[in-house]
């Protein structure tokens, strides 16, 4: 199945994907001008992106709900939400606002998250298709697109909140093609109250921690690091985060082809190799282009993991509890989104940030002995069946 028929089964979904790609692209090259307007260290602002983690948590509980009572609309309500948000850090005037603006975001973000992917997963199923990682390559080009256009915005003397007032009304354009009912019955309250299966959850959601942990620290620090220990202007220190959400894009996108081809548990192995080699290049660069280049090779590696373990969430389950386990999936997954800029933040402060992309590689190892369990579970299942 080539990446453009994915693209176009999947057409309404990936747009949301796209346009939450445009979302945090734009704030991760709008991190160095965030940070230094509220004049905290790398250790404290870190800890304020923890906010993004609470919204999370808070939109793991929504989602289920959402999906059943917003129906077709539930995408278009996330992303007009999101795009209200899209204006809170540019205007955070202290530390507090900024982690209360984080909150809001990390809620509003997650439940668009959890509904597209669950829309996807749905596809999926009905078509007997491989569609995530075509679907999440469109996130990774509205990464790029967004990190781009922000960088040069700033080049151009542009603020911050002018830059995310704009990137709100192309959110808010976006939305209005986003109508789409759910291909499968959303459980009753009663059913979304049923615990969900452990094993699934736990390792997929593990498998996807790892992906977006990874991810979170290239999104959240890579144009600190080039402007600040590389010595980057704005537009290159905007490249980082750029080429991360380029090579990322191709790698999903290559994926798509790659899914249909080997097993799942097979390509995260190798993804994993891959990505962790590209973060040891970031650590070690002595310059912005040796940077580039280990962040491409990091993009190529780990753009195919996280699509796999959401893939595995949703054919792993009844299709009465997809959304519901999809959404605990993404709030383990997601989560890495948010706790790991903190973490690298505390990293960065004690040891500096060269040492804290070095620590990305070791975590992105830690994706292979989970791959080997995963494919045991989907030998068990296919004996079962």
């Amino acid at each position: 199945m080539s990446v453009l028929s994915a693209l176009s089964l999947a057409r309404v979904p990936a747009r949301a994907f796209f346009a939450l790609g445009i979302f945090w692209g734009c704030f991760a090259a709008q991190v160095p001008v965030l940070k230094a307007g509220l004049a905290v260290s790398d250790g404290r602002f870190g800890t304020l992106l923890l906010g993004s983690a609470c919204g999370l948590m808070t939109a793991m509980w929504l989602a289920p709900r959402a999906d059943r009572l917003l129906g077709a609309r539930g995408m278009q309500a996330a992303l007009v939400a999101l795009a209200a948000a899209m204006l809170l850090p540019g205007a955070a005037p202290a530390p507090l606002a900024f982690f209360a603006a984080m909150l809001v975001m990390g809620t509003c973000s997650g439940l668009l998250d959890v509904l597209m992917n669950a829309r996807v997963s749905e596809l999926e199923e009905v078509s007997g298709r491989s569609l995530m990682n075509a679907s999440h390559g469109s996130f990774s080009l509205g990464y790029a697109a967004g990190a781009l256009a922000t960088g040069l915005a700033r080049e151009a003397g542009l603020g911050p909140l002018t830059i995310f007032g704009v990137g709100a009304l192309v959110l808010a354009c976006i939305a209005a093609s986003l109508r789409m009912a759910p291909l499968a019955s959303v459980p009753d309250p009663g059913a979304s109250a049923a615990p969900s299966p452990l094993w699934p959850v736990a390792l997929c959601g593990a498998v996807t921690l790892v992906a977006f942990m990874s991810e979170a620290t290239v999104e959240a620090w890579s144009a600190l690091h080039v402007e600040r220990t590389l010595g980057g202007s704005a537009a290159e220190g905007a490249l980082g985060p750029a080429m991360l959400g380029l090579t990322m894009a191709v790698g999903r996108f290559s994926g798509q082809l790659v899914a249909e081809r080997l097993r799942e548990w097979q390509v995260i192995i190798a993804a994993a190799c891959l990505s962790a080699s590209g973060a040891l290049v970031v650590a070690a660069a002595p310059n912005p282009a040796v940077a580039y280049l280990g962040f491409g090779v990091l993009g190529l590696g780990v753009s195919v993991i996280a699509p796999m373990g959401l893939a595995l969430a949703g054919r792993l389950v009844a299709p009465h509890q997809r959304t519901q386990v999809i959404s605990r999936v993404a709030v383990i997954g997601f989560a890495g989104l948010f706790f790991a800029p903190a973490l690298m933040g505390h990293t960065s402060e004690a040891f500096g940030l060269r040492a804290a992309f070095a620590s990305v590689a070791g975590l992105l190892l830690t994706a292979v002995p989970l791959a080997l369990v995963l494919r045991g579970l989907q030998r068990a299942g296919r004996a079962a069946a």
